[in-house]
Formats: structure tokens, sequence, C-alpha cells
């Protein structure tokens, strides 16, 4: 039986707290990103608003074999957004697709 390969990704648009410079904003996202890697072993980056210090887009994807495993690891990221306090998620989105697609 021939299984497809899933790919998932969610992209989050965050205000961050009381942060005052592109150098605080590093101390900020940094930890976050790293969490974010650690917790759900996914490919995490920085992906928008590189130029506003009090504004932050992290993007997370994954790829496994099945639907679940990929719903499981995106919560998971959200989740993990969600425990930083010193962070308002004003956006997630997330997209799923099969390679049948």
């Amino acid at each position: 039986m021939l299984e497809w390969m899933w790919i998932g990704w969610i992209e989050f648009d965050l205000l961050l707290g009381d942060v005052q410079s592109l150098k605080e904003k590093r101390a900020v996202v940094r930890p976050l990103v790293a969490d974010l890697s650690r917790r759900t072993e996914a490919a995490v980056a920085e992906v928008a608003w590189h130029d506003l210090h009090r504004r932050a887009g992290i993007g997370v994807s994954v790829v496994a074999s099945g639907s679940s495993h990929v719903r499981d690891v995106l919560d998971r990221a959200e989740r993990t957004v969600l425990d930083h306090p010193e962070i308002t998620v004003l956006s997630a989105r997330r997209g799923l697709h099969s390679s049948e697609d």
C-alpha cells in the first residue's frame, strides 16, 4: 500500500511585549525559535517583520507520513507559543497538504 507524504505548516503573527529595539526583539525571538524547535522537532524560522521591533512572524513546518502526526506537531507548536506570556498571538494560520494534492 502506498502511503502519502503529509506537509504541514503554521505561521504565527506575533506582537512582542515590552521590546524597545531590534536587539531586544532578538532576545525574545531566538529563545522562542529554539523552544519551538526543541519541543516540536520541526523546522522553525523567523519569516516576517524582520525590521519591526515589536512584531515577529514565526513559521513552523513538518513533513511526516501521517496527517495525524503533522496535526499533533502543529498543535504542540501553538501551545508552545501560547506558553510565552511576553508574546501576544495576533494570528495563527495553518496549512496541511498531502503529496497527492
